[in-house]
């Protein structure tokens, strides 16, 4: 029988994943300067601690998208539960932001193999927050019946192309013209007149 983590195991893992977060937030996710022994020492264990945890700079960095996303997935319920079903999602997708700096700075850092592995264990988690914010929303009568899922990850692929010194500056707009874009149409023209040219 496998024996459970001794308590202490656990703590020090927390602290070391916690530590690695707090130095991707300084470093704007750019996970490929991430150094262990600087993490080890910020978590107040040592580098052999570290090691026994995360034998490679890749088995933490794959830990800390862990992390990152299971927070992101865990806060749909609680964004529901306090605000309305569209401001719930905008407050997400805020959220999402930051998640997607760290996820950029993740697949940069770790092999293409591994990064595949990784996102093809975990990105229907992602799919299934997301379905859970625009059905309430579609409920509620504040998203377009005809989004789905899909429609939204692809806006979102958006911010993998701001180049790093503009992210504070777009990150947060794009993410406003997403929701505006969500919103069903109030009566507005948007139909073109046909165009022979077209």
């Amino acid at each position: 029988m496998s024996r459970e983590p001794r308590s202490d195991a656990v703590a020090n893992r927390d602290r070391i994943v916690e530590a690695a977060r707090a130095e991707l937030s300084r470093s704007n996710g750019a996970a490929a300067d991430l150094r262990l022994h600087g993490v080890a020492k910020a978590a107040g264990v040592g580098q052999g601690t570290l090691y026994r945890h995360f034998p490679t700079r890749e088995h933490l960095l794959a830990e800390v998208y862990r992390y990152e996303l299971t927070e992101l997935v865990d806060a749909v319920a609680p964004l529901l539960a306090q605000h309305p079903p569209l401001r719930a999602l905008t407050c997400w997708l805020r959220r999402l932001v930051a998640y997607a700096r760290v996820k950029r700075g993740v697949m940069a850092a770790i092999e293409a193999s591994a990064w595949r592995d990784l996102h093809s264990d975990q990105h229907h988690r992602l799919d299934e927050a997301l379905g859970m914010l625009l059905d309430q929303g579609k409920a509620a009568g504040d998203v377009r019946e005809e989004v789905d899922v899909t429609d939204v990850i692809l806006l979102l692929g958006a911010l993998s192309r701001i180049p790093e010194p503009e992210w504070d500056a777009r990150a947060h707009t794009i993410v406003a013209v997403i929701v505006d874009g969500l919103r069903p149409h109030r009566g507005h023209d948007t139909e073109c007149p046909e165009d022979p040219h077209l």
